[in-house]
């Protein structure tokens, strides 16, 4: 069994507290944790990439969710969250609610994000995915919000989502073949 390798700046007992909480939480609202790979190097979702974010992803079944505290390595201005970062967080929210809400491949197309509130690394967030439009067949058009530990909105995104088949993913070289075949899985198990 592989030894579990720890983020240096997530080791601390209010950390530890935060994702108890964020775990608890969710399972006190009803919510249900979206299965995810762990052969995957993601900088948003991956858990075993002890540098990036390690989002994880519930449903209440209409919508998806994730909570995370950014370490202050990942700050833009002094104790502020990169903008960049926070792209990352609404692209990974959106992209998560695209693939178990519709249960197809989904590559991003675009996305508009508008900054409203400062968020602050080392606080407690709350992102938000929903679908509201999938009037096209191979397209979606996906929400996300991210709340600060206030609920106070503080970034708000709408992402356009291309969405394939598994046989346009192989075709395309997107994922390798253990991939594609965990993946498939993911999508019939939720």
């Amino acid at each position: 069994m592989a030894e579990k390798v720890l983020h240096p700046l997530r080791n601390s007992k209010k950390d530890t507290w935060q994702r108890s909480m964020s775990i608890k939480m969710s399972t006190e609202n009803n919510y249900s944790e979206i299965p995810n790979r762990t052969n995957h190097n993601c900088f948003g979702c991956s858990p075993s990439n002890v540098s990036g974010l390690q989002m994880k992803f519930y449903t209440d079944g209409e919508s998806v969710f994730s909570w995370l505290t950014v370490p202050p390595h990942l700050s833009g201005w002094s104790n502020l969250v990169h903008g960049g970062v926070l792209s990352t967080i609404m692209d990974e929210i959106m992209s998560w609610t695209a693939i178990h809400s519709l249960k197809k491949f989904i590559l991003t197309k675009s996305m508009s994000i508008d900054f409203l509130k400062p968020v602050f690394t080392g606080q407690k967030l709350k992102a938000e995915g929903k679908v509201s439009n999938t009037a096209r067949k191979r397209q979606a058009i996906v929400e996300g919000y991210l709340y600060n530990e206030d609920n106070t909105l503080c970034v708000k995104a709408t992402g356009t989502f291309a969405l394939f088949a598994p046989k346009d993913v192989k075709k395309m070289g997107i994922l390798g073949e253990q991939a594609l075949k965990d993946f498939a899985e993911l999508m019939n198990a939720q």
